[in-house]
């Protein structure tokens, strides 16, 4: 370093919100903290028919979505009465982590709120100041690395302090993303062997080796979003992750996971797609489960076992897209299906999420934390540039550094 340098000030990057143990931006943070609540953070869903539209319109807020293409939509919805699951499921995730948590003796109140519906972000910050709550430790109800399961969370967060005027009072961290952490992945190798040999039961004779496929479906995304999902710094030496970013990688390391796991490799799968919503012209990620499912009984395939990896509950992208459409594919082309449960409630899920909160509470070191891929464990604090919106372009974003 020259003299000139020397005398340069150094700029200390922070993270919007974050406590004290965060601020400075460390990939993990391995000092305590003493957090007062956890901020369970919903997607949110409609709870009647008058409620579609307009939780479609705060789902599309900004993208100039036309009101026929909500109507399009809604109509998922409206064929389960206009009640989305996804709220009965997150009061039954609270329960469940609030009774872990009394189990253990931890005495953390869980606060829940969602990004698109009643209960709203801010009214669990406006609870958490009413109750004298400053620091708080939230789960996102996602597992993976992108704009939509991620970083619009963290711009979230930050929109809800802003809106009610509690930026500087509470501060939020937020846990890793947990897509290779056992408590998430253990459920699905779990249901794929259950899968495995309800197939067997309904198709005596077959051979899992030669005659089953597992397809590992999550929700696309645009390309351009999913080649800036994930930081640079953890690319490959080309200075890309490959086709689909860190977050098409991640399902890919977990899918390789739960299929040794559950198979010892033997039975032959897929990384597949579902429920797109952008226009034919943008590109998007692919191949769809539908198409897939199409093409295997060319293959040799009989019996298909579909596995919601990109979900941590079945919501309505679960009931509509794979028990409703990729079901009634599976029909049209003489295959046997059975859908793999969600982690949902299952105990080994809540007590996953429960010790992720407890890596930060008590600054667990890096080598002491499970995962089971070699991308993990995951950054504490999400990377400069993470996860970027393609077209919407940086948003103040808790739980990360700037941008």
């Amino acid at each position: 370093m020259t003299d000139v340098q020397a005398t340069q000030p150094q700029t200390v990057q922070r993270v919007l919100a974050a406590t004290p143990a965060a601020a400075a931006g460390p990939e993990h943070v391995t000092e305590p903290v003493a957090y007062d609540a956890i901020l369970l953070a919903g997607f949110g869903g409609p709870e009647g028919q008058d409620d579609v539209i307009p939780f479609l319109r705060n789902v599309t807020r900004g993208r100039g979505i036309p009101e026929e293409r909500l109507e399009e939509v809604a109509h998922h919805y409206r064929h389960f009465g206009g009640v989305s699951p996804i709220n009965d499921q997150n009061r039954e995730l609270k329960a469940a982590l609030e009774a872990e948590l009394a189990e253990r003796g931890i005495d953390l109140p869980v606060l829940w709120g969602n990004r698109n519906w009643d209960p709203y972000l801010a009214d669990a910050l406006r609870e958490a100041d009413e109750r004298g709550f400053t620091q708080l430790i939230a789960i996102a109800t996602s597992a993976y690395s992108s704009y939509s399961s991620c970083r619009q969370y963290r711009e979230d967060f930050a929109g809800a302090l802003q809106s009610t005027g509690l930026e500087g009072r509470i501060q939020i961290d937020k846990v890793r993303q947990f897509f290779d952490h056992p408590g998430f992945v253990e459920p699905f190798i779990e249901g794929v062997r259950n899968a495995i040999d309800e197939l067997q039961q309904k198709l005596p004779g077959i051979d899992p080796a030669t005659e089953v496929r597992i397809l590992y479906s999550t929700h696309s995304i645009p390309s351009t979003d999913a080649a800036k999902s994930g930081p640079a710094e953890r690319a490959d030496t080309g200075g890309r992750w490959g086709e689909g970013g860190a977050y098409a990688a991640q399902h890919l390391a977990v899918a390789e996971v739960v299929s040794h796991a559950a198979t010892g490799g033997t039975v032959g799968w897929d990384l597949v797609f579902q429920s797109r919503s952008g226009p034919p012209s943008m590109p998007w990620l692919e191949p769809d489960i539908n198409d897939r499912i199409a093409e295997l009984p060319a293959l040799g395939v009989k019996g298909v076992v579909i596995v919601p990896l990109g979900f941590v509950s079945d919501h309505m992208e679960v009931l509509w897209d794979l028990d409703n459409e990729a079901m009634e594919t599976s029909d049209q082309h003489g295959l046997v299906a059975v859908r793999v449960p969600t982690p949902g409630t299952h105990a080994d899920y809540v007590k996953g999420l429960v010790d992720l909160v407890l890596e930060r509470r008590d600054g667990v070191p890096v080598d002491q934390r499970p995962a089971v891929t070699s991308l993990g464990p995951w950054y504490d604090v999400c990377r400069p540039g993470c996860c970027e919106n393609v077209r919407l372009g940086f948003k103040p974003a808790a739980a990360g550094l700037a941008p």
